[in-house]
C-alpha cells in the first residue's frame, strides 16, 4: 500500500504570497479529494509534491521515497495530469502515449505497442488512436490525459482541476475512468467543484488561502452540520439585511429570488426551513467562517 506523507510543508512565493502555510497531511491508496477556491494553494501543494519546484520548508515522503532529496524516484513512481493538459499539435493519441512510453524508459517496442494499446481501450479510445489529440474534446483529452499519468505503474497519481470545462457526459465518463484508478494507488484530486469530492472521494482536504482548514471524510464533515443549517427564499431587496442579520453559508438564485443557507444551531427566525447540510455547505462554512482553526 502505498503511503505518502506531508510534514510541516511551507512555501513563499517572490512577490510575498504565503501559498503553502504548514501544511501536513496523510494520505493512503484510494481517492484523496482536495478541495478550495482558486487561489487557494491547492495547485502550488501538485507542483510540489510532483517535483516541479521547491517547497522553502518541511518534507514529502512517499514510502521510502524523501521526494525533495530524491526527485528522480519519486518521477518514476509518479503520474500527473496538470490542469493545463498541453500536446505536440500534431501528434496522435497513439503517438503521444507512445512518446510518454519512451521517456518513461520503456525500450521495448512491442511492450510499449502492448502497453498503448491497454490503455487506449482503458480510456475507450483505441478507435481514435490515429486521430490528433488536438482535434479531441475536453473529456477526450483528459482521458488521453489519464492514459498518459498511467504509463509507468505509477504508486501517485495527481490530477489538477480535472472536469473543469467539461460538459455533463464528460464528466461523468470522467469521474468511472477515476473511480477506476484509484483502487489501486493513490489518487489525489485537486478541484474547486465540489460535486467532483462528493462523488468520488472517501477522505477529503479543504484548503484556503494556503492553509488546511478541515481534513477527513466528506461524511463525517456533513454530520458536524446536521440540524445546524436552514434555507430561507428572500426578495432581493432584503438581502443586504440577512447578510449582515445571520451568518450565511451560500446564496444563489432560484426562480430569481435569492435563497440563503444559514448555519445555527436553532431556528434563526420565521421563514427558514431546517435542511440537510451538503458538502458544498460544508465548504463555504470552512472556506468562508474557518480560516483561523487549524487542523
Amino acid at each position: 500500500m502505498a503511503n505518502l506523507t506531508i510534514s510541516n510543508l511551507s512555501k513563499t512565493y517572490p512577490n510575498g504570497v504565503k501559498a503553502l502555510d504548514n501544511i501536513n497531511l496523510e494520505i493512503t491508496n484510494g481517492m484523496f479529494g482536495l478541495l478550495g477556491p482558486n487561489g487557494a494553494g491547492k495547485s502550488s501543494l501538485m507542483r510540489t509534491i510532483a517535483t516541479l519546484q521547491e517547497a522553502d520548508t518541511g518534507t514529502i515522503l512517499l514510502n521510502d521515497i524523501n521526494v525533495e532529496k530524491e526527485p528522480r524516484k519519486l518521477r518514476e513512481v509518479l503520474g500527473y495530469l496538470p490542469q493545463e493538459f498541453g500536446v505536440y499539435p500534431n501528434i496522435t493519441a497513439y503517438g503521444l502515449l507512445d512518446h510518454v512510453a519512451v521517456l518513461k524508459g520503456i525500450t521495448s517496442g512491442g511492450e510499449r505497442k502492448e502497453l498503448v494499446t491497454y490503455l487506449l481501450n482503458k480510456v475507450n479510445l483505441f478507435d481514435k488512436r490515429n486521430k490528433k489529440v488536438k482535434s479531441f474534446s475536453g473529456g477526450m483529452k483528459q482521458r488521453v490525459g489519464i492514459a498518459q499519468a498511467l504509463i509507468g505503474s505509477p504508486q501517485l497519481i495527481i490530477v489538477d482541476e480535472p472536469t473543469a470545462g467539461l460538459d455533463p457526459g464528460e464528466r461523468n465518463r470522467f469521474h468511472n475512468l477515476l473511480a477506476d484508478v484509484g483502487e489501486e494507488v493513490i489518487v489525489i484530486l485537486s478541484t474547486h467543484i465540489v460535486d467532483d469530492v462528493k462523488e468520488l472521494c472517501n477522505n477529503m482536504a479543504i484548503m484556503n488561502k494556503g492553509q488546511l482548514v478541515y481534513t477527513g471524510s466528506p461524511s463525517t464533515v456533513i454530520d458536524e452540520l446536521r440540524g445546524q443549517v436552514w434555507r430561507k427564499t428572500i426578495l432581493r431587496e432584503d438581502l443586504e439585511q440577512h447578510m449582515n442579520d445571520y451568518k450565511v453559508i451560500s446564496n444563489k438564485m432560484v426562480a430569481g429570488k435569492p435563497q440563503l443557507h444559514v448555519l445555527n444551531e436553532t431556528n434563526p427566525g420565521e421563514g427558514f426551513e431546517m435542511v440537510e447540510p451538503s458538502l458544498e455547505d460544508v465548504f463555504f462554512n470552512k472556506v468562508h467562517f474557518s480560516e483561523s482553526e487549524t487542523v
